[in-house]
């Protein structure tokens, strides 16, 4: 038995991006940074802000514009490197 492909991405399109990690008073600004890099024209609109229960992390989902996979995995590679962030989903 065969798995089944995955399914395939249109680019360009539009792309939720979670970001995770520990709250601090800079975490939203220097995630937003890194999300701009790659990939330009964000507004307040594309960003949705969660903090959890107890206040210790904060979840962010981006809304990009995603135009490749190799956009996606640069944008991946460099919050993971920040060293501030717990998860991308």
């Amino acid at each position: 038995m065969t798995d089944p492909e995955a399914p395939k991405i249109e680019f360009p399109c539009s792309y939720p991006v979670k970001v995770v990690g520990r709250a601090t008073p800079d975490y939203a600004s220097a995630i937003r940074a890194i999300v701009e890099r790659h990939a330009p024209g964000l507004t307040d609109a594309d960003i949705v802000t969660k903090s959890s229960r107890s206040g210790t992390f904060d979840s962010i989902t981006f809304t990009i514009i995603a135009t490749g996979e190799d956009q996606l995995s640069a944008l991946h590679a460099e919050l993971v490197a920040s060293g501030r962030v717990s998860m991308v989903i």
